[in-house]
């Protein structure tokens, strides 16, 4: 990939005449490179980025020719980032590590995977289940990603399915042959708990495994008589209805799955399905991780400056901008030191240092060109509301506090509000 080019520091952009090396020497605190004279250090940074992915950086594994421009802003001559950067993304079929490096090839930057956030990253925080024997429902490195998330006692659906064949029973091609009808088995621990991290394939077949978990208390094939509720506890990351990728039109997302699982329930037993914890944009709590994430940063680098501002860019109303509004207010809270929205069962963290959170709304995605200049669609009308149940529909939180073209041009607001250049 051909190499990106830093911005200059300070005084970036000034042709330096070609003054010769000795004279540039001379100059107090700058030096010469590639016919500029930059300045040695910037000022620390008081703000961090949070950049959506999809629809943002990349249309399904084609890179977004504005993202490499607007990273060639971001870093330095050394190929650092002049700013605290993470990337908050709702994916979650995928190892974090494995998403660094697809982050790394596409924008020819070198991205560390503790940057990366994936929905799935602050089930981490809830370490009171991680002991707990979890039915883990998804596609891809299932088994490692509930790992590197604490969890060491996860089977999967597949694994369920082998155990209890008799459970699966719509295809007819994956019906088993002979089946036994007898006592239930003992030699299978009882499921403590369930983890949904991203859609999964055979929705048919997860869906019916996980109702079978929830209505026998972890004991599928037992048959109990009355469901028992509240039920165990359900650990649910990614709540996007839709999601964009190389297709015209968006694409079913994990909260499409969700929607499914929770009317089956609530049609079924007559209650609601509860979430122990539900993350992922756009919920407090992965806001909460990501400006945690963004301070850890700034202290490696010896930043000493606090991190006060956050700008959160994306190309979703419904996650990107209802999140990013609803943790500013958060710290508006928080600020006046007032009790903010709860967050679940989770491990306590660290105050937020952040002070505020702008929405930046990009319109290469979900919110496309086309939409450009026109009013965010607010739901008031015709408009459906995608975002999930437990999230009630506030206009308010669905209007950004700026919309640009593309992630260059939020990159280059970004700089101009804070006196970048």
């Amino acid at each position: 990939m051909a190499a990106r080019s830093g911005l200059a520091a300070l005084g970036a952009g000034r042709r330096a005449w070609n003054l010769p090396a000795r004279l540039s020497a001379g100059l107090p605190g700058c030096w010469l490179r590639r016919g500029y004279v930059v300045g040695r250090a910037e000022s620390p940074p008081t703000f961090g980025l949070l950049f959506d992915i999809d629809g943002v950086l990349v249309r399904g594994h084609r890179v977004i020719p504005a993202a490499l421009e607007a990273f060639g802003k971001l870093t330095n001559s050394q190929g650092q980032m002049r700013v605290p950067v993470v990337f908050v993304t709702n994916a979650g079929n995928v190892l974090q590590h494995s998403k660094a490096q697809e982050l790394s090839d596409l924008l020819g930057y070198k991205v560390d995977p503790d940057q990366v956030i994936l929905s799935h990253s602050p089930m981490k925080l809830f370490v009171q289940y991680h002991n707990k024997r979890m039915l883990v429902s998804g596609q891809g490195p299932l088994v490692e990603n509930a790992r590197s998330l604490g969890f060491q006692n996860v089977v999967t659906v597949d694994e369920l399915r082998v155990a209890f064949p008799e459970l699966d029973m719509v295809d007819l091609e994956r019906r088993p042959k002979t089946t036994v009808i007898g006592a239930p088995r003992n030699d299978f621990s009882a499921i403590e708990g369930v983890l949904l991290l991203g859609e999964p394939v055979r929705w048919e077949t997860s869906l019916q495994l996980i109702m079978d978990v929830l209505l026998s208390n972890g004991n599928p094939g037992t048959g109990l008589v009355t469901a028992p509720y509240p039920h165990l506890p359900v650990l649910a990351s990614n709540m996007d209805l839709l999601w964009m990728a190389e297709a015209k039109m968006p694409r079913f997302g994990h909260g499409t799955f969700l929607l499914c699982l929770e009317t089956i329930y609530r049609k079924v037993t007559g209650k609601e399905l509860r979430y122990e914890g539900l993350m992922g944009k756009p919920s407090i709590l992965t806001y909460q991780y990501a400006e945690a994430m963004i301070r850890q940063q700034a202290e490696r680098r010896g930043w000493p400056a606090p991190i006060r501002k956050l700008y959160a860019i994306g190309d979703n109303p419904v996650s990107d901008v209802y999140g990013a509004n609803l943790f500013h207010q958060y710290l508006q809270m928080a600020k006046h030191g007032e009790e903010g929205h709860g967050t679940g069962g989770q491990q306590k963290q660290r105050p937020p240092a952040a002070q505020s959170c702008a929405s930046i709304l990009v319109s290469t995605g979900i919110y496309s060109s086309q939409d450009a200049g026109s009013e965010v669609p607010t739901s008031g009308g015709a408009e459906p509301f995608h975002g999930h149940r437990d999230f009630s529909f506030r206009p308010e939180l669905l209007k950004a506090s700026h919309v640009v073209g593309d992630v260059r041009e939020a990159v280059q607001l970004v700089f101009q509000k804070e006196g970048w250049g």
